[in-house]
């Protein structure tokens, strides 16, 4: 196998998941050269794996859209029974807790996946020499 399309098979392996053992063994390269290519590939194996994991999780769970429907409309239910309960009641606190971890999941599941470039490959008229994650 030429040593790109091995190099690729590489990151297609690293990004499922296997152990540098496994993997010299499929492609009959030595694990320290392995290593080396990890290093020199790991934006590339890192978005493999981003878009393995959401292929994954198409294929076992509902769409995105689908599953933020479905909290959204949960944690509606969840509020308007909160709006007419009794708070000094006890079972109150718990609807409290799942409403916030539906709040939780809601705001997990509205994230988008990230993915990751080495800034040589950015053009340089989008490049941002420096940047910050912001969320509200």
């Amino acid at each position: 196998m030429e040593t790109n399309e091995t190099q690729q098979r590489f990151i297609e392996l690293r990004a499922q998941g296997w152990s540098y053992a496994r993997i010299a063994q499929e492609l009959g390269v030595h694990i320290n050269t392995l290593v080396n290519w990890s290093r020199k590939l790991q934006f590339q194996i890192q978005n493999a794996k981003t878009m393995a994991d959401e292929a994954l999780a198409l294929q076992y769970f509902a769409v995105r859209e689908d599953r933020w429907k479905l909290l959204s409309d949960t944690l509606h239910r969840v509020n308007t029974e909160l709006a007419q309960r009794d708070l000094s009641t006890l079972p109150t606190g718990r609807l409290f807790n799942v409403a916030a971890a539906l709040r939780r999941e809601v705001q997990r599941e509205t994230a988008l996946p990230g993915f990751t470039l080495p800034v040589s490959e950015i053009p340089a008229e989008e490049l941002q020499n420096e940047v910050q994650d912001w969320k509200p």
